[in-house]
């Protein structure tokens, strides 16, 4: 038990979850959810939703395309954990929800020419297709948009520095994420639709990343890589960049049966934890500072600790086994401890900083708040409760 391990016991309630959660797993998941913990989600999933979502254009205020993208997939997340519908309605009204409702869409268009923002909204259809089939809904229009967009995606594939897709349709970039969202994309596409396609996309695009240098002897993959020589560039190595890579390994053993793909999921989780990546056992962003007048991390900066969360649920979903669970429950429950003591502030929103008590640096945004939701649902399925 970690020295931030505050959570008190609580009843469990026992919730099923359907096997298309989470790319559709062979074996559907079964795990006992938090009761306490997702009420503790649900409460700050209206708050989110109250403070920051503008009705009227379908998206949060001051958010981008990935972020919003992020935020639909963690409100679909919550009511998959919870089975209710508090936020059934959100998903049609939105402006990604009505792209994907419209079989005209442009979706070259829509997306900017950005591979990575693609890819999660990609993710969030899917997250809102798996809700709508639980409930016995039309999810074809998700389903049908996100095999679009990821057929323009699998088109930015190239062979400069030996393999890998662009960051965006402008080609002046080669980096982790993008390519950690494809190899789970791919891998999850076929554990959807059995298309053999997308899982030679997955290995392949496994087989150039592992080899791309882009995970540096520490075991966390940098940001992405210098052109000129096709090798690690030394730019920042982003917590989120640690789990999106496990989910998709654990998407692609789900696959494949390879448990090694699982060993090399926990090289990069492990060394997030062990790393400078935590504060005291706590996730802690480079830019992150709890005090004030200091430089902080941007929007997109503010979310990328709950993506971490979120994709570690999805890898011990996928990775299906209790010894790998058991070796991350307790850090589950510790950022659910920091979010709800150190980053919720008095109106149930959530701050980007978590590792300490805020002095003015934490940064209050809809990015910050659904980082914090994306924890605590995370620890709701996977903490000790």
């Amino acid at each position: 038990m970690t020295w931030l391990l505050l959570k008190p016991l609580a009843l469990l309630a026992a919730v099923s979850v359907s096997s298309l959660q989470h790319g559709a797993n062979a074996a559907a998941l079964t795990r006992r959810q938090c009761s306490s913990t997702l009420a503790e989600a649900t409460v700050i999933a209206n708050e989110l939703q109250s403070k920051y979502y503008n009705t009227g254009t379908g998206q949060y205020n001051d958010g981008e395309l990935w972020t919003d993208a992020n935020t639909l997939e963690d409100l679909h997340n919550l009511m998959l954990a919870t089975g209710n519908n508090d936020y059934g309605t959100v998903a049609d009204g939105s402006y990604i929800g009505k792209a994907a409702l419209n079989p005209n869409t442009d979706w070259a268009s829509f997306l900017g020419g950005s591979n990575d923002d693609s890819q999660w909204v990609i993710l969030a259809l899917w997250k809102i297709a798996d809700y709508k089939a639980a409930r016995g809904l039309d999810n074809s229009a998700y389903m049908s948009s996100a095999a679009k967009i990821y057929d323009i995606i699998a088109g930015q594939w190239d062979d400069t520095c030996g393999g890998g897709v662009w960051w965006s349709t402008a080609h002046t970039y080669k980096n982790a994420i993008t390519n950690e969202l494809f190899l789970l994309t791919s891998a999850s596409g076929y554990l959807r639709t059995k298309n053999q396609t997308y899982l030679d996309n997955a290995n392949k695009e496994w087989a150039w990343l592992s080899a791309s240098g882009m995970r540096g002897s520490n075991g966390l993959f940098n940001d992405g890589l210098d052109l000129t020589t096709c090798k690690n560039n030394g730019e920042t190595a982003w917590t989120y960049n640690q789990a999106v890579v496990a989910s998709g390994l654990g998407a692609l053993y789900s696959a494949t049966g390879d448990s090694s793909l699982l060993d090399q999921a926990q090289i990069s989780l492990d060394a997030t934890i062990s790393s400078s990546l935590t504060d005291n056992n706590i996730l802690r962003e480079s830019c992150d500072n709890a005090a004030a007048n200091t430089t902080v991390c941007d929007h997109d900066q503010q979310i990328f600790k709950g993506i971490w969360t979120k994709h570690m649920q999805y890898y011990l979903d996928t990775a299906n086994d209790a010894s790998r669970t058991s070796r991350y429950s307790g850090f589950l429950d510790s950022q659910y401890s920091a979010v709800i003591h150190y980053g919720k502030n008095a109106a149930n929103d959530i701050g980007s900083v978590w590792y300490a008590p805020d002095a003015g640096g934490s940064q209050f945004q809809p990015e910050a708040s659904t980082s914090g939701l994306a924890a605590i649902v995370a620890a709701a399925k996977y903490g000790s409760c």
